[in-house]
């Protein structure tokens, strides 16, 4: 009996190391692809008319017109197909969830109501991978547009928080053995955090301070000014290291620390000339890396761009008239000049050698982010341009240009397959991969995401 129950304990054994082996075989077998006989525009030197593209385990392996397709790679026919680097949305919220402190019941004091508007005007400690909502659908539908990478910006009134750079799909989880889960939204982050974020709306629901534009902006300034004699003060303490000067720990301030020291960029909301000089103040007066998102006038501040070394996410959420306004109701005349002009802003930008990308930054449908860029080439932005925009230059942007954005070897393999020219209208995408994985793509239908207000905009 008892060598019976040993043999059964045997089998019972070996079946389950061999349903173990299968497990790991089956996580740890290589993805590997080649698209063949295809036109690869790698965004980092001329397109290869004729090549193969080979990526394995969600790395780029080699790419050429000489290159032979391993032989345990699964081939694709890319006859009459274009393979083009992943797009990056430069400006979006698609798939995060970041709550919004709640008013209190009962206010007791009128501190008790400042205080609470604080925490919802000036957040910069959120961090955008924080709050990914894993598996959202609002993230997946991106990718039938050829979107695989965004640039997650947390929704907010003022100071929103970090961005962080996300892919819009992670691969299947799998089983885990002998430690803890992961954690699943991290699979979705390639860099964190990239910038801070910062916009000026002209007012701010609640009924206390700042409540109109000049309010704002005069709070962001001295939220900065808190930032740095919080810097101040601890440096001292640190030093002298007196109980009497302990300085008090303030989450907002603390978080604000790395755009103080130059480590991480901030992005100010700003399309219209004015607002972008305010904006470039601001930054000359902190000594702060500058990061101008919307642009929509930016053409008008060229000079100012470049002297201060400025960057541009380029908004093409174009302004359009708004649909409140009766039918011969006046407009001013900038917001006129403002919103016939923008399409033609990216060339300007392109021509003075001002680095550029795109956001969508509240497009309603994720199609017209390609679509709208689109009406950039046609008001002069050359289509290697607007590529580079919306692939290589923004990588760099957001600091992972030696990563992604363009078709090289080592590089994360996010890929978009077309079947015509990408700024063609009748262009069909085929194949989408992030990090290596060919998706099923869903319908690209908008996203539930906040929509940013912009000047002579819906």
């Amino acid at each position: 009996m008892a060598a019976i129950m040993t043999n059964r304990r045997a089998i019972l054994l070996t079946a389950g190391l061999a349903a173990l082996l299968t497990i790991a075989a089956r996580a740890e077998a290589p993805r590997i692809y080649a698209i063949t006989g295809t036109r690869i525009v790698t965004s980092a030197g001329a397109p290869i008319e004729n090549g193969t593209l080979v990526f394995r385990n969600g790395f780029i392996e080699a790419v050429g017109a000489s290159v032979a397709a391993p032989a345990d790679a699964r081939i694709i026919d890319g006859k009459g197909l274009t393979v083009y680097p992943g797009l990056i949305d430069m400006g979006s919220s698609a798939g995060l969830d970041v709550p919004t402190p709640p008013r209190p019941a009962v206010a007791g004091t009128r501190e008790d109501i400042e205080r609470w508007k604080r925490q919802v005007i000036l957040r910069p400690e959120i961090e955008a991978a924080d709050y990914v909502k894993a598996d959202s659908p609002d993230l997946k539908r991106l990718a039938a547009a050829g979107i695989t990478s965004i640039l997650a910006v947390p929704p907010g009134p003022v100071v929103r928080g970090r961005s962080s750079l996300l892919n819009v799909a992670a691969a299947d989880d799998e089983p885990q053995y002998g430690n803890i889960a992961d954690e699943r939204r991290g699979l979705y982050v390639i860099r964190t955090p990239v910038a801070l974020h910062v916009a000026f709306p002209e007012r701010t629901a609640g009924d206390a301070y700042p409540e109109s534009l000049m309010g704002v902006t005069a709070f962001v300034r001295q939220a900065f000014l808190d930032a740095a004699h919080y810097q101040a003060e601890h440096a001292f303490y640190d030093r002298v290291k007196r109980a009497e000067t302990r300085p008090v720990y303030d989450r907002a301030l603390e978080a604000m620390q790395p755009a103080l020291a130059g480590v991480v960029p901030v992005v100010f909301e700003a399309n219209e000339f004015r607002e972008i000089l305010r904006s470039l103040g601001m930054a000359r007066e902190f000594k702060l890396r500058a990061v101008i998102a919307g642009g929509h006038g930016a053409d008008e501040a060229i000079a100012d761009l470049k002297a201060d070394k400025a960057r541009v996410l380029f908004s093409l959420d174009y302004p359009v008239r708004p649909g409140t306004l009766a039918p011969d109701a006046d407009e001013p005349l900038r917001t006129l000049r403002l919103r016939a002009r923008a399409p033609a802003v990216p060339s300007a930008l392109a021509r003075a050698g001002i680095p550029f990308a795109f956001e969508s930054a509240g497009l309603k449908e994720p199609k017209d982010f390609v679509r709208n860029a689109a009406k950039a080439v046609k008001a002069g932005l050359s289509p290697d341009a607007a590529i580079r925009a919306m692939t290589l230059d923004a990588a760099t942007i957001a600091g992972v240009g030696d990563r992604l954005g363009s078709i090289e070897k080592g590089k994360i393999a996010n890929l978009v397959v077309t079947e015509g020219d990408l700024f063609d209208e009748k262009m069909t995408i085929r194949h989408v991969f992030v990090d290596g994985r060919l998706l099923v793509l869903e319908p690209a239908a908008a996203p539930q995401t906040p929509r940013r207000g912009r000047p002579g905009g819906s």
